[in-house]
């Protein structure tokens, strides 16, 4: 026969071993890595859009720049250059007056052989994600993709194509379903407007949702009231 050894009074069959010396160092290092990676993603972010900006001091004729008159570089005027440089164009393009300049030197830049494709392109682009002109990445949906039964978080960003629309017979829309963790690259889908899905999240929470692989899951505001849906059961 078999000895057994007796439980102690306030050890029950139904807990769990404690974790060992390796697992919580291993914790410990996921816990300090989900405050430190955000941070440091963020001075990232920051410090590339700021070395972007501070490039608009080579617009400065060179007499006038700071390490001319103060013989020192001094960090950060390039960002309010630039800022003070978007207000101004902005406030100008707002008249007819800068309008019309504005709409003259573009006629001229597009012009330009290599440069005048690119810039229209980056022009339209601009104007389409930015400006508040149709519903370009303003509406989440749902598409069946990459096959059929799965789903995939898509943006739509054309609902007029008329050729395709024309040639297809069917009210297609052009989606693009972004890649994750990147969400700059992806692919363009031509789907039937009675097979989108529209979602309530937000653009900004469906980007959110692809930059983290899923990990970030935005709340749905609109549920209506009642209990959730019970995940399917699986068969005997």
């Amino acid at each position: 026969m078999t000895s057994e050894r007796p439980l102690d009074e306030t050890q029950t069959l139904e807990q769990p071993p404690p974790p060992g010396r390796a697992r919580k160092l291993r914790n410990y290092m996921i816990a300090g890595l989900l405050i430190w990676l955000p941070i440091l993603i963020t001075v990232w972010v920051v410090r590339f859009l700021s070395g972007i900006l501070d490039q608009s001091l080579v617009l400065i004729p060179p007499p006038w720049r700071p390490e001319a008159l103060f013989g020192r570089y001094i960090p950060g005027l390039g960002i309010i250059l630039s800022l003070l440089l978007l207000l101004v164009t902005g406030m100008l393009v707002r008249n007819l007056f800068g309008r019309q300049i504005v709409e003259g030197l573009e006629s001229l830049v597009r012009r330009i052989p290599v440069v005048g494709p690119i810039y229209g392109g980056a022009k339209t682009f601009s104007e389409t994600v930015l400006a508040d002109k149709g519903r370009s990445f303003k509406q989440v949906v749902l598409i069946r993709f990459p096959y059929e039964g799965t789903y995939s978080i898509g943006f739509i960003t054309a609902e007029e194509i008329e050729e395709v629309q024309a040639k297809t017979g069917s009210d297609v829309i052009c989606v693009v379903v972004p890649h994750t963790p990147n969400p700059t690259g992806g692919f363009i889908v031509l789907v039937p407007r009675d097979q989108l899905i529209y979602l309530d999240m937000s653009v900004d929470e469906a980007v959110k949702l692809v930059l983290t692989m899923g990990v970030i899951v935005p709340p749905w505001r609109n549920r209506p009231p009642g209990p959730r849906l019970a995940p399917p059961q699986s068969g005997p």
